[in-house]
C-alpha cells in the first residue's frame, strides 16, 4: 500500500488539538497547536544528530501540509 507523506489526525477527546502525521522515516505525529512531537523511531548517535537537523524542516512541512488542506476545505 502506497501511503501519503502526511496525514491528518482528529480525536474528539483532543477537542482543540490539530494532529499531522508523518508516514516517512522517521515517524511522527506532531500536535500543531504546541508543536509537541511524539517519535515512532528510537534515535540513537548518528540518527540523532541527523534527525534534528531535518525536524526544523518537517514542523515546515507538516504545517504547510495543514495549510493547504484547509485551504482546499475551505474551497469545496
Amino acid at each position: 500500500m502506497n501511503l501519503p507523506k502526511f496525514l491528518m489526525g482528529d480525536n474528539t477527546d483532543f477537542n482543540e488539538d490539530i494532529f499531522v502525521i508523518h508516514t516517512e522515516f522517521p515517524r511522527f505525529v506532531i500536535n500543531l497547536v504546541d508543536d509537541e512531537i511524539e517519535w515512532f523511531e528510537d534515535f540513537q548517535g548518528a540518527d540523532q544528530e541527523e534527525l534534528e537537523n531535518e525536524v526544523a524542516s518537517l514542523i515546515e512541512q507538516a504545517s504547510a501540509f495543514y495549510d493547504r488542506e484547509m485551504e482546499r476545505y475551505q474551497n469545496d
